[in-house]
């Protein structure tokens, strides 16, 4: 994995790394997948409170998802994501939080339910499911055993802006549109921007995008305007399970340390934290997640770098070529007017 911070040096504030004195902590986004239960308050907070435009139901015959991702009229993007396997003890370690079943509890609870078995379709007269003279379709609990519904489940995550320490979409802005804020977030000024779209390639994310009736970009500004004003972003405030826990990054990564032993604790070792490392390709990303799978079921990149990480060396390389262009140019030169002269 690249180490950021090694290609620019180290940036433990890139508030005051931008040129503002005395920055309050910088603040972030820590995301907890295991307990999103998808009810999109998020997304519907976000575009209320940021007057995103609507662009439409599209069900985009994606179970739940009718954003698809992230982009210019959609800040916040929660994505469903359909497995056939037990759920996990995902929620282990909450209080008041209903805990899934286990690998081994759902292959138990699988074979008891088989002809024969012990459990409610191979047991005991009237233990078993209810006729109700309904089609049988082989659907997860279509036959009335709840064993048959631990082979399912869903992964929710509310998808976002990262705030990347080192922001290539930063890097690249020819006018200024994007700033880093003194909270250390990155922020678009629409009425700056002119719609060149640099910083769309420069993301390592593919979050920031183009409106196609004006060409400007637009993105989570990690809601600038309630920061200033002393309160948490809108979609933290309406998150009804604290999956998007919002505050100071250095508390949030230590809660969500706090948070994967537990989980790893209770036996679920696919959990994993996603962007928490600041000696990441991005030296860290201002909002971060626990996931239960691969990044990339999440449709997240696996190893995120900043593009513009070889500027530095791109310039050292052309300086080189440029001068040895010269010296060559200056010896064909000094060469010909050689030859001029012995004539």
């Amino acid at each position: 994995m690249t180490d950021a911070n090694s290609l620019y040096g180290p940036l433990a504030d890139p508030a005051a790394d931008a040129g503002h004195p005395d920055p309050p902590p910088r603040v972030g986004f820590f995301t907890d997948t295991s307990v999103c239960i998808g009810c999109k308050a998020c997304e519907v907070a976000c575009k209320e409170w940021n007057d995103v435009p609507e662009t439409g139901l599209d069900l985009l015959g994606m179970s739940f998802d009718n954003t698809g991702m992230l982009g210019a009229n959609s800040w916040r993007h929660v994505a469903f994501v359909e497995q056939r396997r037990p759920l996990g003890r995902q929620d282990a370690g909450l209080s008041g939080l209903p805990t899934g079943p286990s690998a081994a509890e759902a292959a138990a609870w699988t074979a008891a339910d088989a002809p024969g078995g012990s459990g409610p379709a191979g047991g005991a007269p009237g233990t078993g499911p209810v006729d109700l003279g309904l089609p049988s379709f082989d659907l997860p609990g279509a036959q009335g055993g709840a064993g048959t519904r631990t082979e399912f489940r869903w992964l929710m995550s509310s998808d976002v802006c990262k705030h990347c320490t080192h922001a290539g979409c930063l890097d690249v802005c020819p006018t200024g549109a994007l700033f880093r804020t003194e909270f250390g977030s990155v922020v678009v000024q629409p009425d700056i921007c002119n719609g060149c779209g640099y910083c769309v390639s420069g993301c390592p994310y593919g979050v920031i995008d183009r409106r196609p009736d004006d060409g400007r970009a637009w993105k989570c500004t990690l809601c600038y305007d309630r920061l200033r004003g002393g309160l948490e972003p809108a979609c933290a405030k309406a998150c009804p399970t604290d999956s998007i826990q919002f505050g100071p990054l250095d508390e949030l990564r230590e809660r969500a340390d706090r948070r994967l032993a537990d989980l790893h604790e209770a036996g679920v070792g696919e959990a994993r934290l996603y962007g928490r490392d600041p000696n990441d390709g991005v030296g860290g990303d201002g909002a971060f997640f626990l996931l239960l799978d691969d990044p990339e079921v999440y449709g997240l990149p696996p190893d995120p770098v900043v593009p513009t990480r070889d500027l530095a060396s791109m310039w050292k390389h052309a300086a080189v070529a440029a001068s040895a262009l010269l010296t060559a140019s200056a010896a064909v030169f000094w060469k010909g007017l050689g030859k001029g002269g012995r004539r």
